[in-house]
């Protein structure tokens, strides 16, 4: 079998094949070069978007647009067993607040449906124009933002009434993965 054959029967798909080595599957079927998902998706795998917008390891960030840059599969049992699979988005980390646990340019997935803060868990947050990962902690009437390395201090932010906009959990980080050089 062929290595195209052994990724079919790993995602549990079948490959029908005619004319040689060329695959019908709908998800091989139509033009790539339009930088957009062709066809139906093998069964079991959703598309998670890659947002343009990346997670500040550090003094904030104000890079926040939404655009979708591209999308990658995973196995919809694996984000299910992590959260809402149609809330999840793919973001960039930028800096070095979380080393060593996450790491500057390292990519996270962020269930945007986990948004009431579990102590100790580690969070996608807006504070006014500057969105932070960070490990948050809760306390009556603020949030305390912390982060691994211990050379950036703690973030205290006030979520009283009158401030309660400027301070948003954005959702929960559920997963990491990084490029090795």
């Amino acid at each position: 079998k062929g290595p195209l054959s052994r990724i079919h029967a790993w995602i549990g798909t079948s490959c029908v094949r005619r004319r040689g080595r060329r695959c019908l599957h709908p998800y091989h079927r139509g033009d790539r070069r339009k930088g957009r998902p062709v066809g139906a998706w093998p069964a079991g795998l959703v598309m998670v978007p890659m947002v343009e917008a990346r997670l500040s390891a550090g003094t904030g960030s104000f890079e926040t647009s939404g655009d979708v840059v591209r999308h990658y599969a995973f196995r919809e049992d694996f984000l299910r067993r992590k959260g809402s699979p149609s809330h999840m988005a793919l973001l960039r980390v930028s800096g070095d607040s979380m080393e060593p646990r996450i790491c500057h340019n390292d990519v996270v997935l962020v269930d945007q449906s986990q948004k009431d803060p579990v102590p100790g868990r580690i969070y996608a947050v807006s504070v006014e124009d500057l969105v932070y990962l960070k490990v948050v902690n809760a306390m009556p009437g603020r949030l305390i933002l912390s982060s691994y390395n211990p050379a950036y201090p703690p973030i205290e932010a006030c979520t009283t009434d009158q401030l309660a906009d400027l301070v948003r959990i954005v959702g929960r980080a559920v997963w990491v993965g990084r490029e090795l050089d």
